[in-house]
């Protein structure tokens, strides 16, 4: 992803879900205050999700998850509701959608799969217009859910400020608490990132991953130099004392290491992405796993965005390269971009994944507990070429 880019992955996810002619369409464009969702009186319009960044005072930079309806039937329509699924991965907070005089069937069931999955769950009841008994339809919904819905109308924004109240009242109680660099930079520090800009960068533009970090780093008053690899003699010999950190692209990391002052502090952006969005005490556990594969193994190798294969991809090629020349050259290597991501990982040996910087925290854990349910050990771009390299026990990790 590059700068021009919205970066999404880091705002609250919001899913709105429910069955087909709920208004949820119509609810979005209700809180927008313009329409940008497709809405139709036709059930079913809304076929895949749709993912609409904005901003909302006072939640901040949000995505809208809009979702077909649960109740979708047929062939297709069970692809629909797959891919619904698929949306509450991402999902940090649920608005579940109820009509007026609908059976509640199907609603008891995915607020029960939502709340497994701790994702806090919000009742609408919506097109409130609608309604001659208000109190008597929010009852019934209470009395069959255990939860008092918020009662809104999409056509006349009734309740919308409503909605927005409970969303901020259901904030996870570390929204906006993480950052990317953790307890690694302080105030002050000179920190050198190491950022080769080789074919695989975007021409003209920073990935995602190098931009969050220099803003972080602005955030917290760090003095930040910028080098490509060529560079990092030229950049360490003008600095009056070695920086405190080097942040550097994991692909180099060996590079970096020999070169490295040994009062500096080394890690990649792999590595403080793996912190950030993963969970990184399973990622360095099952990097050991490394030591277990032969040439009969299955590697999968797991990235979050989508591009055509360049010459030199870290994914496609550098790290099944260096597994390769360690474990053999008939080691199997899969691979799997964006949202493809299989349901069952059993015959994989081990699992590397990308940084997800396209990918929110609740969707890359959602991951790592698939793998981890199934016994499968899953680590981290940055952290398998740290193992591999060597060096892994001599960089910071958080």
């Amino acid at each position: 992803m590059s700068l021009n880019d919205t970066p999404r992955a880091e705002r609250l996810h919001i899913g709105i879900f429910g069955k087909r002619n709920t208004g949820k369409s119509s609810l979005i464009n209700a809180i927008i205050g313009h329409e940008t969702a497709l809405v139709s009186e036709h059930a079913g319009t809304t076929t895949d999700p749709v993912y609409k960044s904005m901003e909302i005072y006072p939640i901040g930079p949000c995505v809208l998850i809009d979702t077909a309806g649960f109740d979708d039937d047929g062939a297709v329509g069970s692809l629909r509701v797959g891919k619904t699924r698929e949306a509450a991965q991402k999902t940090d907070i649920a608005l579940v959608m109820f009509a007026p005089d609908t059976e509640i069937d199907l609603e008891k069931e995915w607020i029960k799969e939502l709340k497994s999955k701790n994702i806090p769950v919000i009742a609408v009841l919506n097109k409130a217009d609608l309604i001659s008994d208000i109190k008597s339809a929010s009852d019934r919904i209470e009395n069959s859910i255990g939860m008092k819905p918020v009662v809104a109308s999409a056509r006349t924004r009734e309740g919308i400020s409503q909605i927005i109240t409970a969303i901020v009242r259901h904030l996870p109680e570390d929204y906006n608490a993480e950052t990317i660099t953790g307890g690694i930079v302080k105030n002050g520090d000179v920190v050198m990132l190491v950022m080769p800009q080789d074919i695989q960068a975007p021409k003209g533009r920073l990935i995602l991953p190098q931009v969050q970090m220099l803003r972080e780093l602005l955030d917290r008053k760090c003095i930040a130099l910028c080098v490509t690899t060529d560079r990092l003699d030229d950049g360490l010999r003008i600095l009056s004392r070695p920086p405190a950190v080097i942040i550097t692209d994991s692909q180099v990391f060996k590079t970096v290491y020999d070169k490295k002052p040994a009062e500096s502090k080394l890690t990649s952006f792999s590595v403080l992405f793996a912190g950030y969005k993963g969970d990184l005490d399973y990622y360095t556990r099952s990097v050991k796993a490394i030591e277990n594969l032969t040439e009969n193994s299955t590697v999968l190798i797991a990235e979050a965005c989508t591009h055509a294969p360049l010459q030199e991809d870290i994914g496609r090629e550098k790290i099944p390269r260096m597994l390769r020349k360690r474990v053999g050259e008939k080691l199997r290597v899969d691979m799997v971009s964006g949202n493809d991501f299989p349901e069952d990982l059993t015959p994989y040996d081990l699992i590397i994944h990308c940084g997800a910087c396209m990918f929110n925290r609740k969707y890359v854990l959602s991951r790592i507990e698939r793998a981890a349910r199934q016994n499968v050990p899953m680590t981290n771009y940055g952290i398998a070429i740290a193992y591999l390299s060597g060096i892994l026990d001599k960089i910071s990790l958080k």
